[in-house]
Formats: structure tokens, sequence, C-alpha cells
């Protein structure tokens, strides 16, 4: 089963399976098997919302209907509800003819809207309709059209936040959060970044016929140690980036152009030399991952064996943590 799985969810180019992501998967297959169920996917631009929506309607019974994707936030308001239900002739100025909406479109499929936390609020009482009752009326139409839909939203605000301010209604964000999912970040994926660094790699070497072999280790290391603040979309740039603009076997650091990336290492010192003073980074012959491991087990010691307390001293998440105290060996 889980080699199956795995074979379908690299299919579905949703790579990696570090704990987070595994919750991830799960979250897929059930909510999958309800081809009803409104979804709510929360997460960081750049993390694979959209892909992971596509896996659910893949595995759904709608599999074989149409995935319609719609980008709220490059809609502007005075279009969005015409994209969205349709209009009828006349309805504006420019109703030349009858046109149906995307929900129309996508009868009896998935309707995936993504950036949803970017609608106005009178976009948002329809939308609620629509998800209440299965139908809407076109721009200028009287009469009610029903549809049979699935409905995927997307988003990488803070909703609640939002409704705090009084700009996202409380009953529509209960509509759309009856199964949920948040995509960790790409810098809480512990090795999934090596493996999402090895797929896009051999994907260019393909399109710019290319024999690099893989990335160097030094590469592997400054991967895991960088942040990543664009996620999966910025890693697939960089390594689109460095491929196309070189040669060789192997990645190298050198090919490689990150974000301010001085700024990241000197951080990164910063914050385990003022943790740990004892640990001298200008000093100190370990290897970065014998430093690591070093701050790990100072960490854990420190906390008096208290994971959740060791993570927010390393400003990592606790997933992260564990599955560094297992690549180290380091037992609680």
């Amino acid at each position: 089963l889980e080699q199956l799985r795995e074979e379908q969810f690299n299919y579905h180019k949703i790579i990696g399976f570090s704990p987070p992501m595994k919750r991830v998967h799960d979250f897929i297959y059930k909510v999958a098997l309800s081809d009803n169920t409104t979804v709510l996917i929360t997460g960081e631009s750049g993390t694979g919302k959209e892909l992971v929506a596509r896996a659910i309607h893949a595995l759904s019974d709608r599999k074989d209907k149409l995935l319609t994707t719609v980008n709220c936030s490059a809609l502007s308001e005075t279009i969005i509800e015409s994209e969205l239900f349709g209009h009828e002739k006349g309805a504006f100025t420019d109703a030349r003819v009858q046109k149906k909406g995307l929900f129309e479109l996508a009868n009896n499929g998935t309707i995936f809207l993504d950036e949803i936390g970017d609608i106005s609020k009178a976009m948002q009482v329809k939308l609620l309709r629509v998800l209440e009752e299965r139908s809407f009326k076109r721009v200028g139409g009287i009469k009610d059209i029903s549809v049979n839909i699935r409905v995927i939203a997307a988003t990488n605000q803070d909703l609640v936040e939002l409704i705090n301010q009084g700009k996202f209604r409380k009953d529509l964000y209960y509509r759309i959060n009856v199964a949920s999912v948040h995509l960790p970040p790409l810098r809480e994926r512990g090795d999934d970044v090596l493996l999402l660094a090895e797929h896009f790699l051999q994907q260019f070497n393909s399109a710019f016929r290319k024999q690099f072999k893989g990335l160097s280790e030094d590469t592997r290391k400054l991967f895991l140690n960088y942040t990543w603040p664009g996620n999966i979309r910025e890693l697939r740039n960089v390594i689109e980036r460095a491929v196309l603009l070189n040669n060789g076997n192997y990645l190298l650091p050198y090919h490689i152009e990150l974000g301010n990336l001085h700024q990241v290492i000197s951080d990164t010192e910063k914050t385990i030399n003022n943790s740990y003073p004892k640990l001298n980074i200008e000093s100190t012959s370990l290897s970065l991952e014998e430093m690591e491991k070093e701050a790990i087990a100072k960490a854990l010691k420190n906390t008096n064996n208290n994971q959740s307390e060791a993570a927010r001293l390393l400003k990592i998440s606790r997933d992260t943590l564990r599955y560094r105290m297992k690549k180290y060996g380091l037992k609680p």
C-alpha cells in the first residue's frame, strides 16, 4: 500500500515523505473518498496547494470530469461575478451574447478557488449561496441554475485574522472549512527538499539537454540549511536557473543563486552562537552536520528533553526536530 501511494503521489508531483507530508498524503486519500465534501487548503505561497487540489480530484470519483482552476486574486471586482456565474445577453454593455460561467462549465466536476481570501465581501455572499444551495443565477438572469460540483478553496492568508478585521465572512469560513489541511513550508520538510531538487534537476536536464548526475554534498547541505522563503516555487526556479546556466557532473554551490544567502548564513551563525556560546562557528573544526547534531543535543539537554521547547529554541518545527533526532541517532 505504501509503495502504491508513493507511486501515485509521485505521479501527481506531490514529492516527499517527511512526517508533515505523510499527514497531507493521508488527508488527500481520506477526503478523496467523499467527492462532495468542500475542502480548504492553507499554506504559504509556493507550497503546492494546487497540486493537492489536483490530487484530490484525480483520486475521487469525479476524476473523469473537469477540474476548473480559478485564481480569485487575478479577477477584478468588475468581472469576477461574470466569470464565475456567467451572464445573459444584454446584462451589461459588453454582454453581446450569453456566456456560461466557470461554475456552470465545471458541473459534475471540481472547481478550485485559489486565493479565496482575496474576494470581496459582496462576492463572498454570492459564493456562500452557491455552497449552501448548489445553485446560482447568471448576471442579468432570473433562472436558478443547479450544479453538482465539488469546491476546493485555498489561501495563503490567515482567514481567522481576516474575519477579525471584518474582511472575511465568518459563515463562509465555516462553510468552506469542512475538511481542511495545512501544507507545511519547505523549511519544515527535512530531506524532502533534496527529493524535490533531484526531481527538478532531472526535469531540467531533459528540457535543456544537460547531463547533471545530481547535487554535490556541499550543495545538499546548502539546500538543507536554507530557509526557502519562496518554498517549492523558489526551489524549482533555483534549479532551473542553475541547470540552464551551467554544465558539469554535479550541481555545485557556486552554481546556485539563492535569495540573500550571506544574510541567511549570518543569521544562522548568530542564532547558534547566541544559543550555544560554547559552539564557536569560527573556531570549530566540526562539519556542518556535526554542528547541527551538537546544537540539537544541547537544546534537548537544556530543555530536559522537552522536544517542543527544544524545537522552539532552535526555531524549527517539532516534526523537523524529531526527523533530525532520528537522522543523527539522538534518542530522547
